[in-house]
Parts: structure tokens; sequence; C-alpha cells
């Protein structure tokens, strides 16, 4: 049966579903699933794929946007 991706709204046969806090998503495929899910650094903007440092609220993509944008104590996540 062809579903509706949320994002752009092609009717694709082969869509997927993510919950997300309790909410159900419809989507295409992964890059329209990331452009609606993924949270935005707090300083370059960029969709964080990965695990992204916080502080508070704000999110952010690395330790060098991170200290852009004022924190001082986040370090990127190394082995």
């Amino acid at each position: 049966m062809n579903q509706k991706c949320e994002t752009c709204g092609n009717i694709y046969e082969s869509t997927f579903q993510v919950v997300m806090n309790g909410e159900w998503h419809e989507f295409d495929c992964f890059e329209c699933a990331i452009h609606q899910l993924a949270p935005s650094c707090g300083h370059c903007g960029i969709r964080i794929l990965g695990h992204g440092l916080q502080s508070g609220p704000a999110l952010y993509c690395c330790a060098h946007c991170a200290r852009q944008g004022g924190e001082t104590e986040l370090k990127d996540h190394v082995a």
C-alpha cells in the first residue's frame, strides 16, 4: 500500500515508520527522516547524526562548535 512521506510528500510503496517521543512518523527515505527528526547544532546549524554534545538544552555537533557557542568544558567523544 502506498503511503505519503511527511517531509517531501512523495507517495511511495516502501515507506517506513519511526516512533520518536511517542509520535509516529512516515518517511520514504533516511534523508527525509534526518531532515525532519535530527536535532540541529546550536552553532553551525548542521544536523547532528552522531552523538553530538549537550550542555543544558543546547546541542552541538562537536567541541569546536560548543566553544564557539560559549561552552568551555565540553569535549568531543573519543576512545
